[in-house]
């Protein structure tokens, strides 16, 4: 048996992003889902972002959609060609407020710069809540033009990375990228530790049971992705206990 160990994250405490809103309890990507989400306790919301031809920034995961027996990009129809459960960012902020953190997976190259503008507009302290995630690190760091407050993630998968994590470690700081985004199995404690030692923030996603959830935590992981709000709620809440020391709260999982 391993010894009980925890690791502390950068982030606290760590951010619960809700993967297309609440997907696993309503329609994903719809402000329906992303009021649940809220509703839930999901201190984040997660979606895709696009650009439609008219220049509207739309959350949406495929950037398609069926227009009569066809399937057309989004990025080819203006804002009132797609269909109404597509919410604009802008709609996003007016329905809720910016009191959330918000992770955006830049699908669309286009859409990055209106996206930032956006938020920028709506409230000036939101891109230090915006997360803008692409595995494309030039892509990012133009951003930095547009806002030196928006937070910027490489999202890959550690069989990716052709150099190994020390390297993309090493690069991400000077490239001003605030942290890598890996699937939950990708990720352990050595690792985790290893991206904290060159201060950079690491998120784990598709993290829906309660063991991953509490294992990436044990970790010391600073953001989570689930679908599942109510279960993710539900291991922060066990996690903040545990790290204030309630009695009542399971040791969890040992750290490899």
């Amino acid at each position: 048996m391993g010894v009980m160990a925890f690791l502390a994250p950068l982030r606290e405490p760590p951010i619960g992003f809700a993967h297309r809103g609440a997907s696993a309890h309503a329609k994903e990507n719809t402000l329906e889902a992303f009021e649940l989400a809220l509703r839930l306790g999901a201190t984040g919301l997660e979606s895709d972002v696009w650009l439609t031809a008219d220049g509207v920034a739309v959350l949406d995961h495929d950037g398609v959609v069926w227009k009569g027996l066809r399937r057309r990009r989004i990025r080819d129809l203006d804002r009132d060609e797609l269909p109404g459960h597509i919410p604009e960012l802008a709609e996003l902020y007016a329905s809720f407020g910016t009191d959330f953190e918000l992770s955006l997976d830049l699908k669309d190259p286009a859409a990055g710069t209106p996206t930032v503008e956006v938020s920028s507009g709506v409230d000036p302290t939101m891109p230090d809540r915006l997360w803008i995630c692409s595995g494309n690190i030039g892509r990012l760091t133009s951003l930095r033009d547009v806002s030196p407050h928006v937070r910027l993630v490489c999202s890959t998968r550690l069989a990716q990375l052709r150099h190994g994590p020390e390297r993309l470690a090493a690069q991400l700081g000077p490239a001003g990228i605030d942290a890598v985004n890996l699937h939950h199995s990708d990720w352990t404690g050595g690792l985790v530790t290893l991206f904290h030692r060159f201060k950079r923030l690491a998120f784990g996603w598709d993290a829906q049971h309660p063991r991953i959830l509490d294992g990436l935590l044990a970790m010391g992981i600073d953001g989570l992705f689930s679908d599942h709000v109510d279960r993710m709620v539900d291991a922060l809440e066990r996690d903040r206990r545990r790290r204030e020391g309630s009695a009542d709260v399971p040791g969890g999982p040992a750290v490899e």
